[in-house]
């Protein structure tokens, strides 16, 4: 009798892992039709947690202002802190603000600053993350936590390993990302040689909003814009 319950469980389990296949070709579908849309944008990632007074929170607004005064939109994760910093910038600039939303037990809320018909609501995180990096001509990536980190790694993975064409990945504030730096040059690097040089190449360190956007036009004089796979 326990095994049949065992067996039965497990069935049932498979039969809803079956059913989640169209949902999460649901996001992807709804994600592509919508994004393809929005033209040429920079996302900027950070954490929900930094409110509207502290100094990244203002240094994120200025950089998605000056991101639209030079011909870009701007997309976030869609909710508050760096999120809502990003999209309010971009907001008040009367540039595109586009907000990839994620459901979580906490932390995640719409901001007011995103376009109404450019907030896009995702279950899945790999269905939102494919979104960004398909869509976006550059990372901005303010300090933050663990999902910063895992957009950040993720980028750099997908640009070393030729999957994504290359693009400008910015970390901004050197007090911040200046360990991160120091450890991937000492350990990864020349202690345990597990990357390359050219691949901490990829990575920007700035400390103000000019230099994030310089980045930015100097590659595009160089390079076409377009989705990235």
């Amino acid at each position: 009798m326990r095994k049949e319950a065992r067996e039965k469980g497990w069935n049932e389990k498979k039969t809803n892992d079956s059913w989640a296949t169209f949902k999460i070709l649901s996001e992807f579908v709804m994600g592509f039709e919508r994004m393809s849309r929005i033209g040429p944008c920079v996302s900027i990632f950070g954490s929900a947690r930094l409110k509207p007074d502290h100094e990244y929170y203002k240094l994120a607004t200025e950089i998605a202002t000056k991101i639209v005064e030079n011909g870009y939109g701007v997309i976030t994760g869609g909710g508050p802190g760096i999120m809502e910093a990003g999209n309010k910038g971009a907001h008040l600039a009367g540039g595109t603000s586009v907000g990839l939303n994620i459901a979580l037990p906490f932390e995640q809320h719409d901001n007011p600053y995103i376009d109404h018909d450019k907030s896009l609501d995702f279950d899945y995180f790999f269905a939102r993350k494919v979104m960004f990096v398909k869509y976006s001509q550059g990372f901005v990536v303010m300090p933050g936590g663990f999902g910063t980190l895992d957009e950040l790694f993720e980028a750099i993975t997908l640009i070393q390993t030729n999957k994504i064409a290359k693009f400008p990945i910015i970390l901004v504030g050197t007090e911040f990302w200046s360990g991160l730096i120091d450890w991937i040059k000492s350990t990864l690097d020349t202690k345990f040689m597990t990357v390359s040089p050219t691949d901490i190449d990829l990575l920007h360190v700035v400390d103000t909003s000019d230099e994030a956007v310089n980045i930015i036009n100097e590659f595009y004089a160089k390079y076409s814009l377009s989705p990235n796979f």
